[in-house]
C-alpha cells in the first residue's frame, strides 16, 4: 500500500449566496488529469458576480456591482508514500488583484494508517479603489500549516490540523468608515475613514472525526479554535450525518455553530474623531454568532460507465445561515439616539449545484 494520486475528474459548479442585500453567484470548472504514472495536473476557472447593497454600503455609500475572476493551476507528484503538490492562483477584480503560490507535502506511514502533511502558501495582493487610479496598496500573506490524519479503527478516522497566517500591508477596506459622536451633526454622529494595523497574525487549530456506521452511513464532526493579534477569539462546532441508499442516492445534513469576540479596536460608535490610533466598524470584526443548517443530496447519473466516463454524479447543497451581532447596530433604524439603535441581524442562503465526472 502507498499514497495515491487524486482521481481523474471534472467538476462543474454553480454557486449562489444571498444575504444582507448581497448577491454572489457564478460558475466554477475544475479538471484534473493524471499522466506519466506519477503526476496529476489540475486547472480551475472560477467566477464571482457580486451585487452589494449590504448595511455597510447603504449607510455610507451606494450600491455596487463587480466581477471577480480566478484562475488556478496545480501539479501533484507521487513517489512511493510521498505526495508533493504545488499550486498557483491568480484572481482579478476592478479594485483588487491577488496572486498566491502554494506548496504542500504529505507522507503515509505506520502501515498507511497515519498521514502527516505540511504546507506553505505566500500571496501578494494589490488593493485599489474605484474612481481613484492613484490609490494602490500592497498586502503580503503567508500561511504555514501542518496536519495529521489517523485511522484509529476500521470505522473511525480522526484528523488534526494547525495553521498560522501572517498578513502585512493595507488590511482594511478602502471604502469603509467608522462613526463617532458629533454634536454638530443633525443625526448626532459623523463618519471618517477607518484605520487598521498593518500587521496581523492568526492561529487556528481543528480536530475532526468521521465514524462509519454499520449500515453504510456516517457521522462527522469538527471543533475549530481561532485567535489572532487583533484580540479576536473564535470557536466553531459542526456535526453532520451522511446516509447513502442502494439506488445511487446520498443524503446529507449538518449543523454548524460559530461565535467570536470583537477586535480590540472595533467600536460601533467612537467617543470622538480619531479617538484611537486604530479604529474599525466592520461587522466581521465585531462580536457575533452564526448558526448554519445544511442539507445536501447527490445522485449517480452514470453508475456503470458511459464511453470515456467511468462515473458521474449530480449534487446539490443548501445552507441557511443566521447571523446575530452583539455590538454592531442597525443604522437603518431612524429616530433613536446614537448608540441606541437595535443590534443588527440577518439571514443568508447558500446554494451549490455540482456536476462531477470521473474518467
Amino acid at each position: 500500500m502507498a499514497a495515491v494520486l487524486p482521481e481523474d475528474r471534472a467538476d462543474l459548479l454553480f454557486h449562489s449566496y444571498n444575504g444582507d442585500g448581497v448577491t454572489i453567484q457564478g460558475p466554477s470548472l475544475l479538471v484534473r488529469k493524471e499522466f506519466a504514472g506519477k503526476f496529476s495536473a489540475s486547472a480551475n476557472y472560477y467566477i464571482d458576480e457580486v451585487s452589494s447593497a449590504s448595511i455597510d454600503v447603504i449607510t455610507t455609500a451606494s450600491e455596487y456591482t463587480e466581477k471577480r475572476t480566478q484562475n488556478s493551476v496545480g501539479l501533484d507528484f507521487l513517489h512511493d508514500k510521498w505526495l508533493l503538490n504545488v499550486g498557483f492562483t491568480s484572481s482579478q477584480e476592478n479594485d483588487y488583484s491577488a496572486e498566491t503560490f502554494s506548496l504542500g507535502v504529505s507522507q503515509d506511514m505506520f502501515g498507511d494508517l497515519t498521514t502527516i502533511s505540511l504546507g506553505y502558501s505566500v500571496g501578494n495582493d494589490e488593493v485599489g479603489r474605484r474612481g481613484d487610479e492613484n490609490f494602490s496598496e500592497p498586502v503580503q500573506r503567508q500561511q504555514y500549516r501542518i496536519g495529521l490524519s489517523q485511522i484509529l479503527t476500521k470505522n473511525l478516522l480522526i484528523g488534526l490540523s494547525f495553521e498560522t497566517i501572517t498578513d502585512e500591508g493595507f488590511l482594511n477596506n478602502p471604502y469603509r468608515s467608522v462613526r463617532f459622536l458629533d454634536g454638530a451633526s443633525g443625526r448626532g454622529y459623523s463618519y471618517e475613514t477607518e484605520l487598521y494595523p498593518r500587521t496581523r497574525t492568526s492561529d487556528a487549530g481543528a480536530i475532526r472525526f468521521r465514524y462509519f456506521l454499520p449500515y453504510r452511513a456516517a457521522i462527522h464532526g469538527e471543533y475549530r479554535s481561532y485567535a489572532d493579534s487583533w484580540d479576536i477569539k473564535a470557536t466553531a462546532f459542526e456535526l453532520g450525518y451522511t446516509h447513502p441508499l442502494d439506488n445511487g442516492w446520498i443524503f446529507e445534513a449538518n449543523v454548524r455553530s460559530y461565535s467570536q469576540d470583537r477586535a480590540g479596536f472595533f467600536s460601533d460608535l467612537f467617543a470622538f474623531s480619531r479617538s484611537q490610533n486604530f479604529m474599525a466598524r466592520d461587522k466581521e470584526l465585531s462580536t457575533f454568532t452564526s448558526t448554519t443548517l445544511g442539507l445536501g443530496v447527490s445522485y449517480d447519473i452514470v453508475r456503470s460507465g458511459w464511453k470515456f466516463v467511468d462515473r458521474g454524479t449530480i449534487s446539490m447543497s443548501y445552507d441557511h445561515i443566521l447571523f446575530d451581532y452583539e455590538d454592531f447596530r442597525d443604522l437603518r433604524v431612524q429616530g433613536v439616539a446614537p448608540g441606541e439603535e437595535p443590534f443588527f441581524n440577518f439571514e443568508a442562503d447558500v446554494i451549490q449545484v455540482f456536476l462531477s465526472f470521473w474518467f
